[in-house]
């Protein structure tokens, strides 16, 4: 039996327009009964607290698609729902999702009074001619009016995202867009590579080759340039596409990267409970429907201790701390994590992308600095262990 889940993830799949590298559940939201959806999101509320009944949660994350094209009221509603059935720690870190230009003043006072008191923006890039070509609706005048709304309202917990290896992006591009984020000052980035994803607009031109993206070097020089200048910049870099000042880091993805257990609310959301991991059912009419009697799963499946052990180290080695052999004990009892995965570990050492390091009376082994570059090899490397 896992421990009852202390963070809970919540999605709300409206979005404004469809991005052209998005592939997330997301809907646009003109016609959409919104709602309904949120009537049917409080349904699934009541269910999931029925089966595992909530002692406290720590952290909440409101993701989408846009949670912030919801309406003031819509919004008061929702965050109202969430108190209702989940008990809030004192101090919980509650995040929301925003894009620039959809948190106006009144908006972001809902969001306020609702409990939210982190907010993470879709910024990817101060250049206007990029956001343009990757499908943004945004400009960079809305990221400087929505941060000065949202402080203006007292918000001080803020993220921007930002992206590399976009269409046409070189590494001073990129650099002037780094440089303007930092002006901002803010208590956190997320930096995140372009992935092209199946059923998007940029997949359709990769396969005809109408997409010019940066070489493979290109893309590795932007990313080692991010890491230099963020730390430079007095950052933390605690996982690998995420940098913060201390005492900032996101508590609630931290869930994910411990691979500890987490209620997973809404269309297409995914959740991990009791060594089960879920997705719901996607699509907004066929999620509503389906809450009005049961709980919305498309599947649901247990996770083996093997499969539990291997995702440990797959999601663990993506914080820069890495893993330890105490944090594994804990987790999985019967077993130490030198035992489960020490060849592997030993290979990966002697290839020069994992390190050892003792540590009262404990043992840390992460990712070195090579290790970073080819972190996608190290992960499957465990997952194919025997």
């Amino acid at each position: 039996m896992q421990p009852i889940p202390e963070a809970l993830y919540i999605h709300i799949p409206f979005c404004t327009n469809k991005c052209h590298y998005c592939d997330f559940t997301s809907y646009i939201l003109k016609g959409q009964p919104v709602d309904e959806y949120l009537d049917a999101l409080e349904l699934e509320m009541r269910l999931t607290t029925e089966q595992w009944k909530p002692k406290q949660i720590k952290t909440v994350f409101v993701g989408g698609g846009t949670p912030t094209v919801l309406t003031p009221p819509q919004m008061e509603k929702f965050l109202s729902s969430v108190h209702r059935w989940f008990p809030l720690a004192d101090d919980v870190e509650f995040s929301m999702e925003a894009n620039p230009g959809t948190t106006d003043r009144d908006k972001l006072q809902a969001m306020k009074d609702g409990g939210v008191n982190r907010i993470s923006f879709g910024v990817q890039s101060f250049d206007n001619e990029l956001l343009k070509r990757i499908g943004r609706i945004h400009e960079v005048d809305d990221v400087y009016r929505s941060l000065e709304n949202a402080r203006a309202v007292g918000f001080t917990n803020m993220s921007i995202d930002l992206m590399f290896g976009l269409p046409g992006q070189t590494v001073e591009l990129l650099d002037e867009s780094v440089q303007k984020a930092l002006e901002l000052d803010l208590p956190h980035y997320s930096l995140y590579s372009l992935k092209i994803e199946e059923n998007t607009l940029f997949h359709r031109l990769y396969e005809r080759n109408e997409l010019v993206l940066p070489p493979e070097e290109d893309e590795y020089k932007m990313y080692l340039h991010l890491i230099d200048r963020i730390t430079e910049a007095g950052y933390k870099h605690y996982e690998i596409s995420n940098f913060a000042k201390p005492g900032y880091e996101s508590r609630h993805n931290s869930t994910y990267w411990r691979n500890e257990p987490y209620y997973g609310l809404g269309t297409g959301a995914h959740g991990y409970v009791n060594r089960q991991r879920h997705m719901n059912i996607k699509g907004v009419q066929p999620y509503i429907d389906a809450c009005k009697s049961k709980l919305p799963r498309l599947e649901q499946y247990d996770i083996s201790e093997q499969e539990a052990k291997e995702d440990f180290m797959m999601v663990g080695l993506r914080l820069l701390d890495g893993v330890t052999a105490s944090r594994y004990s804990e987790q999985f009892p019967q077993s130490t994590l030198e035992v489960d995965f020490g060849e592997m570990i030993e290979r990966q050492i002697k290839q020069g992308l994992m390190e050892r390091i003792p540590a009262d009376q404990d043992t840390i082994y992460r990712l070195t600095k090579q290790g970073l570059l080819l972190g996608n090899e190290v992960f499957a490397a465990f997952l194919a262990d025997e």
